[in-house]
């Protein structure tokens, strides 16, 4: 398993190590390049993985509705739990909760799914992928607006690309509609696009991260975890669920902060050199935490 999860996280960071050796030989300017490229992922790519993910046909969302309901728990109390450490550590909150609350689950969570519980385990890691991304865009975005003169209403909340294609996505999993073949073949493709794209992104952003943003980042990877892991042991004795779902709650539980968090803190200037050092030592700490998670759910 060790090794199964090694193969999926050495690739992360080759890909982000390209995107800090392309930005140190292109210099300042490749920052000004990425800001077309980082609209163009959050506005297109990362909607469009969204919406295929919970419009496949594998995708039952009656079947997963308490998983879905222990994802919702797990975000938002990990949020809880990071509040009050960012606080006493003296932390924009801003910066550290939401990546607390919205984990790796899509590039990491969905192919760790599959290589720990087989191909029928991709619908209940979609369903926690849903769960995540509920509350990020909507509690996570309000918390980084916190504070600021600028606020985005809650009717422009809703009708982000991403929300938008969330609810698409539902709408399609709960109807059962189908899309050709050749349309969510191509749909697909852009979407996992998004996953290089962010890693090359953050890569890029690495030449700001200073040396006083690595305590934030060491505290994220610990926290984020811990926390996650804290509210499924919670959840494991309240809830009803197959042997299958509560392993991958655990899993799910386990993962580190995405880095789809980097893009977002980015887009808001919301210190995205210290969000980019947590998302970045939280996925080398995955290393640690990923199997905890998945022993603790095979365990259970």
């Amino acid at each position: 398993m060790f090794e199964r999860i090694l193969g999926i996280i050495l690739p992360v960071f080759i890909i982000i190590g390209i995107g800090y050796a392309y930005a140190r030989a292109r210099g300042d300017a490749v920052r000004t390049d990425m800001i077309s490229v980082n609209r163009v992922s959050m506005d297109v790519l990362c909607p469009l993985l969204v919406f295929t993910a919970l419009a496949a046909k594998d995708f039952d969302i009656a079947h997963n509705g308490t998983l879905i309901l222990a994802g919702v728990l797990i975000s938002l109390g990990s949020g809880l739990i990071a509040w009050p450490v960012a606080r006493v550590l003296g932390y924009d909150v801003r910066s550290f909760v939401p990546p607390m609350m919205y984990n790796n689950c899509g590039n990491m969570g969905l192919p760790l799914a599959a290589l720990a519980f087989g191909t029928a385990g991709l619908s209940a890691a979609v369903a926690l992928f849903m769960a995540c991304n509920l509350i990020y865009f909507s509690v996570g975005i309000k918390i980084i607006e916190s504070g600021r003169s600028q606020r985005t209403s809650l009717l422009k909340l809703f009708t982000s690309p991403m929300m938008v294609s969330m609810m698409l996505g539902m709408v399609f999993a709960i109807l059962h509609i189908t899309l050709p073949g050749p349309l969510m073949q191509a749909m697909k493709l852009l979407g996992e696009a998004c996953i290089p794209v962010m890693l090359f992104s953050l890569g890029v952003r690495m030449l700001d991260v200073s040396f006083k943003s690595w305590h934030i980042g060491l505290i994220g990877a610990i926290v984020c975890p811990l926390g996650g892991l804290a509210v499924a042991w919670l959840l494991d004795g309240v809830l009803t669920m197959t042997p299958m779902q509560r392993g991958q709650m655990y899993l799910f539980a386990a993962l580190p902060p995405a880095v789809f968090c980097f893009m977002i803190a980015e887009q808001y200037k919301q210190e995205p050199d210290k969000v980019a050092s947590i998302v970045l030592l939280g996925n080398l700490a995955a290393l640690a935490f990923v199997p905890a998670g998945l022993w603790m759910g095979l365990r259970a």
